[in-house]
Order: structure tokens, then C-alpha cells, then sequence
């Protein structure tokens, strides 16, 4: 088997011993049934809301304790090429094989799904999940017809200001709003400056709930810069995390649009 980056994985048998570190798989993981098998995961790993208080803590997604991963024994390790740091792989293969994901693309999201799926003995739910987003996704264009096209600079960090750009699963859910990317001329997750001298021009400004947890406040401090745009709180788990809770954007993005109509 390989893993989404194409670096093959030698198991012995079907992971029964699973540490989590990201956070989106992790939930993927519990709706795959697989929640027994999970031994460690993040303090990031918010959902299912039980879970930290069942399974062991062993560390965030960019800083890990080794040796507390060591100690959980575990079969495999699962990781993500945008979330854990390259600097990690190295010091977890000497512990168990790691897994590594890499979705910038729905159909990225998609072939995960399946190759857990396949990787942990799983392959009616996964290919359940599959059918269900792909069905949604595909309910969700016809939703849109119609709708005028905006453009959104989408928020992720604030001091330094940091903004999603192109390349990126969030520009991905953007454009399968219909939204265009203010920043689509930059790479990944960019530092932008903000100069009041100059204006900026989107239609739309989100302001997303994480990683940064912006508040209403901060619309007030941007509505300058963006003279025009409506400025938005948006549920940023809903604009990057991509497995099962896909299943859940759908309805949510509905919801945004009927706001913003």
C-alpha cells in the first residue's frame, strides 16, 4: 500500500493500534467505526467532543511527545503533508509506520476516504461516506445555479495578517461555492499587508473561526481596508477540514448563501 504522497507502507496486518495527528482524520476515523482502535491523537482533535477525555493526548499537530507515542505501542501512525511538519516523519517511522495524507483537491478528500477505507478493513462505510458527499456535492451545484459570482479574501491569521491563497483545500471549498479567491495570484497561506492608502477591492471578506479565532471585533478592524465588502464570521471547519465532516459543509454552505442572497 501507499500513502497520498506515494511513499509505500509495509504492514503486517490491519492497524488495530491507531494514533491520530490531524485533526479532520480523526473524526473520519470515528465515523469509519474505527473509534476503539484510536490510541492517541491531538489537542486539536475536537470532534467527537468525548474523545480527548478517552484517548491519550500526545501533543498538537506541529509538536508531538515521542516518547508518549512510543509508549501507546502503536500499529500505525497517521499524518498529513500540510498539517504535521516534515521534521516529524523521520523520528514516528522509528516508532511505526506513518501514513500521509495530502488533499488539496475534493477528489483528494475523496481518495483518502477510500484508502482508509481499504487501510484499516473499512471499505462498505468509506465507500458509504463517498457516495454521500459525492451526492451532496453534486445537489450543492445545482443549489448555485444562478448565483452571481463574488470574490472572497478568506482570512486565517491575524498579526501578521494571513490570508488563504491558491493551492490550498480551502481555496478548493471556495471555488465549489463559486466564489473567486481575492488572493488566487498567491501561493498557499501568504502574509498579506493592509494599507489604508489603498483600498482593497473583494466582494466579500471571511474571517474564519480557526486557526485563528476570529471574533466580531475584527470585523470592525478590517471593514476599513475593505470599504466595499460584507465581512463575515465563517466556521472554519467547515472551509478546511475535508473527510466526514464534509458530509455536514453542504448544508452549511446553503445556509451562507441564503445570508448572503
Amino acid at each position: 500500500m501507499k500513502d497520498q504522497l506515494n511513499r509505500p507502507i509495509t504492514l503486517k496486518a490491519v492497524p488495530k493500534r491507531i494514533v491520530s495527528l490531524v485533526p479532520s482524520q480523526t473524526e473520519l476515523l470515528v465515523d469509519l467505526g474505527l473509534e476503539e482502535s484510536i490510541v492517541g491523537i491531538t489537542k486539536f482533535c475536537v470532534h467527537p467532543a468525548h474523545l480527548r477525555k478517552r484517548k491519550a493526548i500526545v501533543g498538537g499537530t506541529k509538536q508531538v511527545h515521542y516518547e508518549k507515542i512510543k509508549a501507546l505501542n502503536p500499529d500505525i501512525i497517521l499524518c498529513n503533508k500540510e498539517e504535521n511538519t516534515q521534521e516529524m516523519i523521520p523520528a514516528l517511522e522509528k516508532i511505526a509506520p506513518v501514513h500521509i495524507s495530502d488533499v488539496c483537491t475534493m477528489d483528494d478528500a475523496l481518495e483518502l476516504i477510500l484508502l482508509y477505507g481499504k487501510l484499516f478493513s473499512k471499505e462498505a462505510l468509506a465507500e458509504g461516506i463517498f457516495m454521500q458527499i459525492t451526492q451532496l456535492s453534486s445537489e450543492f451545484q445545482n443549489f448555485l445555479k444562478g448565483t452571481p459570482e463574488r470574490s472572497v479574501a478568506y482570512f486565517i491569521w491575524k498579526e501578521p495578517w494571513m490570508v488563504a491563497a491558491k493551492a490550498n483545500f480551502i481555496d478548493e471549498l471556495l471555488r465549489l461555492n463559486g466564489f473567486q479567491n481575492y488572493f488566487a495570484s498567491l501561493e498557499r497561506y501568504p502574509e498579506i499587508n493592509l494599507d489604508l492608502q489603498q483600498s482593497e477591492s473583494a466582494d466579500l471578506v471571511f474571517l474564519s473561526t480557526e486557526p485563528f479565532p476570529f471574533k466580531e471585533e475584527h470585523i470592525e478592524i478590517l471593514q476599513p481596508y475593505f470599504p466595499k465588502a460584507k465581512i463575515l464570521i465563517v466556521d472554519g471547519e467547515m472551509f478546511s477540514w475535508y473527510g466526514s465532516r464534509l458530509v455536514k459543509a453542504f448544508d452549511y454552505f446553503k445556509m451562507l448563501h441564503r445570508h448572503l442572497s
